[in-house]
């Protein structure tokens, strides 16, 4: 399965990241927590590799709370900061914050040293399409400042957001990579809704998951979510998840795309489970 997806104003968008560099002292990068390795665009590291970072772990809530640890503690190891946040949950919101002034404290420190007191922290939050940083932003500035919606690629523009504290935020549209040389990757970001549905063929989709259930020995998740029998193969799940609901069209064929829905909509709201795809091993 050959999954790309890198509309033009992603190009655009690399390029003004490039171009806003200068201006910002720390770069907070947005991470699915359930997919660690496939939502993290592999074109940042090398492109902020002199900027201060912070990690934050996003829909952590949706992901398993053994591997959120485990995570954690492996991007500390890379000498990163980092936070595991619910940018849905306004309660979490102080330790967002917390988050973000204790990444800022060197910078801070350096320029009380050069004699700068309140010197305002310029920080830039970037992230793969739908991995919830336009929530994030309202959060952190207490009002509607960001676009947001469950499709991918929201975000359309740049936008500078002052947040209490000293911190102007520029916010940027959601980016992906050109060409997805990991198909397993690809079918996480898949998964989760990172890519635009309307350009994947759902009911194939839908299929590589139920494989990758099986894989990490999660397939009694969707047997108990739906009250069915395993089978023999994959498809048999499909299968018997559509005679269960009724998803049966002239009382013969198989809605699979209905299946399909239903399915990747209830993984990708934590009806299945705390699910996370990818251990730090497979890095």
């Amino acid at each position: 399965m050959n999954i790309n997806w890198y509309p033009g104003h992603m190009k655009k968008t690399k390029d003004l990241l490039q171009e806003n560099l200068k201006l910002v002292n720390i770069v907070i990068e947005v991470i699915d927590a359930r997919i660690p390795i496939a939502s993290k665009n592999p074109d940042f590291d090398q492109l902020f590799r002199d900027k201060k970072r912070l990690i934050v772990l996003n829909k952590y809530d949706l992901a398993d709370p053994n591997l959120n640890k485990v995570w954690e503690e492996y991007y500390r190891s890379m000498g990163w900061s980092v936070v595991l946040y619910n940018s849905t949950n306004n309660k979490e919101l102080r330790k967002l914050e917390n988050a973000i002034a204790d990444a800022s404290k060197e910078i801070t420190e350096r320029y009380r040293k050069k004699g700068i007191q309140n010197k305002t922290i310029k920080a830039m939050i970037v992230g793969i399409p739908n991995v919830g940083k336009s929530t994030l932003i309202n959060s952190l500035a207490r009002r509607k400042s960001a676009k947001t919606g469950n499709m991918p690629g929201v975000t359309k523009g740049k936008q500078w957001i002052h947040l209490t504290g000293n911190i102007d935020l520029l916010d940027t549209p959601g980016i992906l990579w050109p060409k997805f040389d990991d198909e397993q990757g690809a079918l996480h970001l898949a998964f989760t809704g990172a890519i635009k549905d309307e350009v994947l063929v759902l009911e194939e989709i839908a299929l590589k998951f139920v494989e990758k259930m099986e894989e990490l020995n999660k397939t009694d998740a969707i047997l108990e979510k739906y009250q069915i029998e395993k089978g023999e193969k994959p498809l048999d799940i499909l299968d018997n998840i559509a005679f269960k609901k009724g998803f049966i069209i002239n009382r013969t064929e198989i809605d699979y795309l209905r299946v399909a829905n239903l399915l990747l909509n209830d993984y990708r709201s934590g009806k299945l489970g705390l699910i996370t795809l990818e251990k730090p091993e497979e890095q």
